[in-house]
């Protein structure tokens, strides 16, 4: 796949959608696009992880290494994911599972072999539970991913402001670990949206783009 050629698009500015410590994965800032495919508008999303102050997102056991996990141990599960713009909801899906967290090389490699499958799938199978906002009339959309099970507390038509809980932190989709995917794009037309750029407003002032690996900590 090829990059989007959303790259000469103003970026989409978003506050954080989460409070306390959470690390940049899968950054735009690494590389576009972010998640190695342009396919359903990723090509700028960024993955978000809670984490605890030693940088983990869980504590490792033997499971860690050799098996698969409870999403439940993990710091950011069932934490509140919220409206990173005010909007209309346009799309709001619950009642995927939280499947069990893979860090395992064994488990992962495992995983790796159904992603054909859960793109076949569709959208559902991919962000699992998730939100999207129309931030104007008609785009841009911001989709909010992976929210765990039975949490979802908006419905299309909703307006929501920033800082609203649209659901709490989840493992549903195509998620290897609990955390909060956000991407925006130009339709949620899925076979056919183009990812755009996003920036974020930083705690203390100004927008930023978080760096891969990054940890930063909203009040």
């Amino acid at each position: 796949m090829t990059s989007s050629t959303a790259g000469s698009t103003d970026p989409v500015e978003l506050a954080l959608p989460f409070r306390g410590r959470w690390q940049a994965r899968n950054s735009p800032a690494r590389r576009v696009p972010s998640h190695g495919t342009d396919l359903f508008g990723v090509s700028y999303a960024i993955d978000f992880v809670a984490v605890d102050d030693h940088g983990r997102s869980a504590r490792r056991t033997w499971r860690s290494w050799m098996s698969v996990e409870p999403p439940a141990i993990f710091v950011g599960f069932a934490a509140d994911i919220l409206a990173p713009a005010p909007g209309v909801v346009v799309q709001a899906a619950d009642g995927e599972p939280d499947h069990e967290a893979r860090r395992s090389l064994p488990a992962q490699v495992g995983y790796a072999l159904g992603q054909p499958k859960r793109v076949r799938a569709g959208i559902s199978a991919i962000a699992g539970n998730h939100v999207v906002l129309d931030l104007g009339s008609g785009g841009p959309f911001v989709l909010l991913a992976h929210l765990k099970r039975g949490s979802v507390r908006v419905r299309t038509g909703d307006v929501v402001a920033t800082g609203d809980t649209v659901g709490l932190c989840g493992n549903s989709g195509n998620s290897t670990e609990p955390h909060v995917h956000v991407q925006a794009t130009d339709s949620v037309s899925w076979s056919s949206a183009v990812g755009l750029p996003i920036t974020f407003r930083r705690p203390g002032g100004g927008v930023w783009l978080r760096a891969e690996s990054e940890i930063v900590e909203a009040g």
